[in-house]
């Protein structure tokens, strides 16, 4: 039986999620925990939920494990290094060999956005013209901002894996300085963090916050998510101007928002499109989906990666 089960962990800063998926892309099985910080908290609390998984279903579960995290990974060596939020900084952690040796599995480790992007892939209602999405952009919203991208079927890295880093593309010489060293990138207008310097509040998710106010007709508020919601777009348009992939699909923590947030930037790239005939022409604001909610597809994703 547990040949035909495979597991998925996402690991996040503040949680980390395991599901276990059957062998028609269907969740047998979910768990959480707050991942604990560190290199040894992040294996630690990666061995926690495998064992609730492992109770779960009553399923030994000693298939291949796949795993998404953020940072710089690097897939043939099970390897990731910069995952700042985690405490993951400086060296190299051999992050599949210490959790190989743990739970008696061969892990296959994938930065976190890229196993979103595979995810995406095997939800079909995000592009009911297909059978299933083989040809995408997953642009994730969260703290920062960066694509992941499935061409053709199959998951595309890139020669130094910054394939999708498109939130350090730079759009303003004269904007504010990006943590990656250059000024006035994508990220820094359209990413979560963007959002929440633009609209702080003290309580809930900034993200909900502005665009219940956009909502309910406070001006500011429509300008302060006109403006994000521009940026977002723009964010599509050099996905749809570089790779011109058949569906472009919002997520990331932002996404949350679910269908304003669509709305809202399929608005704005239309509005871009106005005075261009040419970008009219290539139906940005049609390709444009967003993850429903409840999917948890970066933990999905990465039980995709060992199939």
């Amino acid at each position: 039986m547990s040949g035909r089960l495979t597991i998925g962990l996402d690991i996040g800063a503040t949680k980390t999620l395991g599901v276990v998926l059957d062998d028609a892309g269907g969740i047998r099985a979910s768990a959480r925990e707050a991942t604990e910080p560190g290199a040894r908290g992040v294996v630690a609390t990666a061995e926690r939920v495998v064992a609730d998984l492992r109770t779960a279903t009553g399923d030994p579960l000693d298939g291949p494990l796949g795993v998404g995290i953020p940072g710089l990974v690097d897939p043939e060596r099970g390897a990731v290094m910069h995952a700042v939020n985690l405490g993951v900084d400086g060296d190299w952690l051999p992050l599949g060999e210490h959790l190989a040796e743990r739970l008696g599995v061969r892990v296959l480790v994938e930065n976190d956005v890229n196993a979103a992007a595979l995810g995406a892939a095997t939800l079909d209602p995000l592009d009911p013209l297909a059978s299933r999405v083989d040809d995408l952009a997953y642009l994730s919203i969260g703290t920062g901002l960066a694509a992941g991208l499935v061409l053709d079927g199959r998951l595309r890295r890139g020669e130094h894996g910054a394939a999708g880093e498109i939130g350090h593309v730079p759009v303003d010489p004269t904007g504010v300085a990006c943590q990656c060293g250059q000024r006035g990138c994508l990220e820094t207008v359209a990413s979560g963090s963007a959002l929440a310097a633009a609209w702080p509040v003290t309580e809930g998710p900034p993200a909900v916050a502005l665009f219940d106010a956009a909502a309910a007709g406070d001006r500011r508020a429509i300008a302060v998510r006109d403006r994000f919601a521009a940026g977002v777009a723009d964010a599509v348009r050099v996905l749809g101007l570089t790779v011109d992939p058949r569906t472009v699909v919002l997520g990331g923590g932002v996404a949350q928002l679910g269908e304003p947030l669509r709305e809202a930037v399929a608005d704005a790239l239309r509005r871009q499109a106005k005075g261009s005939p040419f970008l009219a022409s290539l139906d940005l604001a049609g390709r444009l989906r967003v993850v429903p909610s409840d999917y948890p597809v970066a933990a999905v994703g990465a039980a995709m990666v060992v199939r």
